[in-house]
């Protein structure tokens, strides 16, 4: 899930990862029963990781006693349910035909919801059954198929989406603003992404990159004034001059290159404006000395998150100065850019072909937002199916 979300890796060196899974899975399988054992000893201390495993060559085996004891798992370790989701992905539609019937027809709510993200992950329209988990008694159904809907590109439920906007539940309000704006809202459904993404709320990272894609420029750039005078809020700001993508942000953002706090950020959003590759172009500079990001090698420090730019590369100013004086002319300000260009569907494929997967991810936001009830490109799929996808698409 990290290096689905990576801002310096592309879908080729995701292949190399994904491959490597693969080799593992095939051991496990050939493996047997005794392989399944070894597995199933892990989930003494179960996490996402390790119910992704277990999962995955339950599935690839069939072993439906096996499935079962993941879901009751998963259903009792909340923080564990993305290691069954990315399970349900990783394995082939055929695999899941059965198991995905009787996940959709259960009478148990989570295992409905598990089934509607199993039609998610694979592009797969579960039927009338999605327009009435909208209504679905229980919130995690209904913020599943609505977050289904959207994905699907099902414009049909868009003002079923706008309907829930009023839900009691967060995260049910959270998917129908999502749903609606990636369907084609731009009143309620926008209006109610864009509070979540100023909140400092566990949608925030969700909901504000795909607000800020279908503002106007002009709506954007209000957003974001109000964001860059707050200290706290100032990385977010940050990040938003990237996705509003007007040339006018680039020397704001080049004098913040000089804070080791908003260093990467900064350059990670020039990038997304222009398109300049900083490691190509010989833009970036060695890390500050002593300086440390993310987790330790303290056993004691309790802080083990990834910091979000971990990876990035440090932007040199001044290079990056002189790039931008003698490349200024080549970008409108006032325009929204992608990546250096306009943003077209033509463009946003070729970033879903060339980009890196932070691009990737904004790449298959704009398809949707371009042409809303195209189906969500899932960058976070296997990269063989990807690519597959990606050979068809024009």
């Amino acid at each position: 899930r990290t290096l689905a979300k990576s801002g310096q890796l592309s879908l080729a060196q995701l292949a190399r990862f994904d491959h490597r899974i693969a080799a593992h899975e095939d051991g496990c399988v050939v493996a047997g029963d005794a392989g399944i054992d070894r597995l199933v000893a892990e989930l003494e201390d179960v996490n996402a990781a390790r119910l992704f495993a277990v999962s995955l060559v339950a599935l690839q085996t069939q072993h439906r006693g096996l499935v079962d004891r993941c879901l009751m798992i998963a259903e009792g370790v909340p923080e564990a349910v993305a290691g069954i989701e990315g399970a349900l992905s990783w394995v082939d539609a055929p695999k899941l035909t059965g198991i995905g019937r009787e996940l959709l027809d259960s009478t148990e709510a989570f295992r409905r919801s598990v089934g509607l993200a199993a039609c998610r992950l694979h592009g797969v329209d579960p039927g009338p059954m999605l327009g009435s988990a909208i209504n679905d008694s229980d919130s995690r159904v209904r913020a599943e198929a609505l977050r289904t809907a959207g994905v699907l590109g099902q414009v049909r439920l868009a003002s079923a989406s706008c309907d829930a906007l009023s839900a009691e539940d967060p995260l049910v309000r959270f998917w129908a603003g999502w749903t609606a704006v990636i369907l084609g809202d731009r009143s309620r459904g926008l209006e109610a992404l864009r509070r979540d993404g100023e909140a400092s709320s566990v949608n925030r990272s969700q909901a504000f990159p795909v607000a800020l894609q279908a503002m106007s420029t002009n709506a954007a750039h209000q957003t974001l004034k109000g964001l860059a005078h707050v200290t706290e809020s100032l990385p977010c700001a940050i990040q938003g001059s990237g996705l509003v993508g007007d040339p006018a942000y680039v020397p704001w953002l080049i004098g913040h290159m000089s804070d080791h706090k908003t260093a990467r950020l900064a350059g990670e959003a020039f990038s997304l404006i222009t398109g300049a590759d900083l490691a190509l172009l010989d833009l970036e500079r060695r890390p500050p000395e002593n300086f440390e990001s993310g987790p330790n090698d303290d056993p004691n420090d309790p802080n083990v998150a990834m910091d979000d730019v971990d990876g990035l590369p440090w932007p040199d100013q001044a290079r990056i100065e002189k790039w931008w004086a003698a490349n200024e002319h080549r970008f409108r300000k006032g325009a929204r850019h992608f990546t250096g260009a306009p943003v077209t569907k033509e463009k946003c494929i070729d970033v879903l072909r060339n980009g890196y997967q932070r691009q990737r991810i904004l790449a298959a936001n704009y398809l949707c937002l371009l042409e809303p009830g195209t189906p969500l490109f899932n960058t976070a799929a296997p990269a063989w199916r990807q690519q597959r996808l990606l050979a068809t698409m024009q």
